[in-house]
C-alpha cells in the first residue's frame, strides 16, 4: 500500500490558502502526489484535496494533525487528515435484491475496493448464503413498523461495537429514521434505482417501461432525513429502446446500479468527497 497523507479542506476563499498548504508540505520534505481545488463562486467557498508521500516527511504521522492545525487556524479551515493505508470499516445493508451486494463483496475480494467489511445486515435471510460464501459476518434484523425503533437500536449497537465508519445501503428497502441518520452524517451511501428525480413508488422499471423511456439511470447519494434528497455523489445513464423488454431494462438497470454504487464507494474510500449544503465536490 502507498504511504500517503490526504487532506480535505474547506473554508471561505481568501488569498494564500494554497501557498500555506503547499509550503507546509514542502518545508517538511513532502512530495505532493495529487492536488486539486475548487471555488464555489456563489458561496465564496474554497475546497481542496491534497495528497502527499510520507516517505522522508519530517513530521511523524501522529504529529501531522497538531502541526497542520497551526496552518489551518488563520484561515478558519474545516479539514480532515487521512492516510491511504488506513482501511475504512464498512457495514453493508441489503434487502432481497442482491446484485449490489455480490458486486461489493467481489470487488473487496479482488482488491478493487480497499476496505474492511465488518458485517452484512439485512431484514431478510436471503443474503445469508452470499455473506457466508464470502466469509463475511451476517446479521438479520426483521424490521416491521412496530419494532423498527428497537431493531435500529440493535443495529446501531452492532455498528458501534464493530467500529463501522461507513454504511452502504446496497438496495436496502427500509427508510432509516432521523436518529439513525444523525449518528452517521455523510457516512451512509445509498443507491437509487433511477436518475433522480425519478419514478416514485414501487416497481420503477415497470413504470419506466410503460412510459417508453429512452434512458434509465442510477444515482448514488448520501442519506439524509429527507427521503432520496441527500447530496448526490455519482450518477449515470444507459440507453434503452422499444426493443428492450422489461427484463432487459431490469438487467441494464441492475448493471448500472452496481457500477454507480461502487464508484461512489470508491470515491469515499479514496477521500475524494466534500459536502457543502446539499451538494458534493467530488475530486478527480
Amino acid at each position: 500500500m502507498t504511504n500517503h497523507a490526504i487532506l480535505l479542506i474547506s473554508c471561505q476563499d481568501q488569498k494564500g490558502i494554497t501557498a500555506a498548504v503547499t509550503n507546509f508540505i514542502f518545508q517538511n520534505h513532502g512530495n505532493i502526489i495529487h492536488a486539486d481545488q475548487h471555488i464555489d463562486e456563489q458561496s465564496n467557498t474554497f475546497f481542496m484535496r491534497i495528497e502527499w508521500s510520507l516517505d522522508g516527511f519530517k513530521i511523524k504521522r501522529e504529529d501531522i494533525q497538531p502541526a497542520f492545525s497551526v496552518v489551518a487556524k488563520p484561515f478558519n479551515m474545516t479539514w480532515k487528515l487521512s492516510f491511504s493505508d488506513q482501511k475504512i470499516r464498512v457495514a453493508i445493508f441489503v434487502g432481497k435484491h442482491l446484485h449490489c451486494l455480490y458486486d461489493l463483496l467481489y470487488r473487496h475480494r479482488t482488491g478493487q475496493l480497499f476496505y474492511d467489511i465488518a458485517a452484512v445486515l439485512s431484514n431478510h435471510s436471503d443474503a445469508r448464503l452470499v455473506a457466508g460464501e464470502f466469509r463475511v459476518k451476517f446479521s438479520e434484523f426483521q424490521v416491521e413498523s412496530q419494532n423498527k425503533t428497537a431493531q435500529e437500536k440493535r443495529q446501531l449497537e452492532l455498528l458501534q461495537s464493530e467500529k463501522v465508519e461507513l454504511v452502504i445501503l446496497a438496495r436496502y428497502h427500509q427508510i432509516l429514521t432521523k436518529q439513525f441518520v444523525d449518528r452517521y452524517p455523510s457516512q451512509i451511501i445509498n443507491i437509487h434505482h433511477s436518475f433522480l428525480p425519478a419514478f416514485a413508488g414501487g416497481n420503477p422499471y415497470l413504470q419506466a417501461f410503460q412510459k417508453g423511456v429512452k434512458v434509465i439511470g442510477a444515482t448514488s447519494h448520501y442519506v439524509t432525513e429527507g427521503l432520496d434528497e441527500g447530496p448526490i455523489i455519482a450518477q449515470d445513464t444507459v440507453a434503452v429502446s422499444h426493443r428492450d423488454s422489461l427484463a432487459d431494462m431490469k438487467r441494464k438497470g441492475e448493471d448500472l446500479e452496481k457500477a454507480v454504487l461502487s464508484r461512489a464507494v470508491r470515491m469515499y474510500l479514496e477521500r475524494k468527497i466534500l459536502c457543502y449544503g446539499n451538494k458534493t465536490v467530488v475530486f478527480d
